[in-house]
């Protein structure tokens, strides 16, 4: 009687859910869908995984077992009996489960603009409201040194003491990957003024974190360094474009023909601010960028009055089939909106600290000595990555 009642026992008993941690996969070169898949199990057994950086998708704790077999990549019918095992499902159940997941995720990766809600099925979370261990991202600017011929006082210098070195970077960047921070965006200032960026980027890549450069461009000129750039992994790029500037256009082509030619995947946007000055040829500027093959930009304006125009340029993008990148942080520069952005972004600072934290837990903002923002130009700190614990950081931007 003792053996039945543990037999039954056993079988309806809530399995125990998979370690928290970060799981990677990288499709090899000669794979024709060349993705990448993090998987971030959170305690507790639910999953997030992220496809090429961009696509989120939230799994119960039965669909993060799937996912983590897929990165792990386990053959079919070996994930099929150790799901069956674990959950009591039938063999042949948990293969087709398996299948299907394999299926929608490559479905994702192929198809431009998939709701994978609508698609799938999959259970509908609003932006940033999980109670998760992480950012899916960490900005850091490296540096907020300009090139020469922009003005200094647009970069806010007085707010850091000192730059960090080489070694203490690589400490915060394996901090991040510690953490289950699986994306790195290399921002400013200008960081391809700090000479040891590839190195960063490579450290970076090394650990199987997906990595991101905004930039000016002007450096790209420099075709040794451009190849540099190239083959140290980096997986995509922004370039912060100055429309009257021919330079900025010549680094923008030069960029994505060395990228060709070198046969490296690497994605490619611009990002324009509108001034009044260029207001009156917007949607010509974008046909430009058309023409020289750029996938996505990024728009923003730098006065409230051209916000009327900035919807109708984002409407005509759209037209144009060009990806609208809405997200990532733009350098501090003479064109830099930053200072308008901040006018909203301040108002954040009025909620409670609950609030507040939901919308920081896509990413966070590093200065160049360390500090953790909430986003670029917040004013209060939540720690430094090389003097404070993590966890403490972490608690404070979530309002814990």
């Amino acid at each position: 009687m003792t053996g039945l009642r543990a037999s039954i026992a056993k079988k309806f008993a809530r399995s125990e859910p998979l370690p928290a941690g970060l799981f990677h996969y990288r499709a090899p070169a000669d794979d024709p869908l060349n993705y990448r898949l993090h998987l971030r199990i959170e305690p507790g057994g639910n999953g997030i995984l992220i496809i090429n950086a961009s696509t989120i998708l939230h799994l119960n704790n039965t669909a993060a077992e799937y996912a983590y077999h897929l990165v792990k990549r386990t053959p079919d019918k070996e994930a099929a009996k150790e799901i069956s095992s674990r959950y009591q499902v039938n063999r042949k159940q948990a293969l087709e489960d398996f299948t299907r997941l394999k299926d929608q995720i490559e479905t994702l990766i192929t198809t431009i603009d998939l709701d994978p809600v609508t698609f799938f099925g999959f259970e509908r979370h609003p932006p940033y409201s999980d109670d998760i261990s992480a950012p899916y991202r960490l900005d850091c600017a490296i540096t907020y040194q300009l090139p020469n011929k922009t003005d200094l006082h647009f970069a806010p210098t007085k707010r850091v003491d000192r730059e960090l070195t080489t070694v203490e970077w690589i400490s915060i960047i394996d901090t991040a990957w510690a953490a289950g921070i699986p994306h790195i965006v290399f921002t400013g200032g200008e960081p391809t003024l700090r000479a040891d960026l590839s190195e960063l980027i490579e450290h970076a890549e090394s650990n199987g974190q997906v990595t991101g450069l905004i930039t000016d461009g002007v450096k790209l000129s420099d075709t040794r360094y451009l190849h540099e750039l190239l083959q140290s992994g980096l997986d995509h790029v922004m370039i912060v474009l100055h429309p009257d500037d021919n330079q900025s256009w010549q680094a923008l082509a030069n960029f994505s023909y060395w990228a060709d030619v070198l046969d490296e995947d690497i994605f490619v946007s611009a990002h324009l601010t509108l001034t009044p000055e260029n207001a009156h040829q917007a949607m010509t500027l974008l046909d430009k960028l058309n023409e020289a093959g750029v996938s996505a930009v990024s728009l923003s304006a730098n006065d409230k009055s051209l916000n009327d125009l900035l919807q109708d340029a984002r409407s005509y993008a759209a037209d144009l089939d060009l990806e609208l990148v809405w997200d990532l942080p733009v350098p501090y520069s003479n064109i830099n909106p930053v200072n308008l952005e901040l006018e909203e972004r301040e108002k954040l600072d009025k909620l409670d600290e609950s609030d507040h934290g939901r919308r920081s837990l896509g990413w966070l903002y590093i200065e160049p000595d360390g500090d953790v923002l909430h986003y670029q130009g917040a004013r209060s700190m939540l720690g430094n990555l090389l003097t404070d614990e993590w966890k403490q950081i972490w608690e404070k931007a979530v309002g814990k």
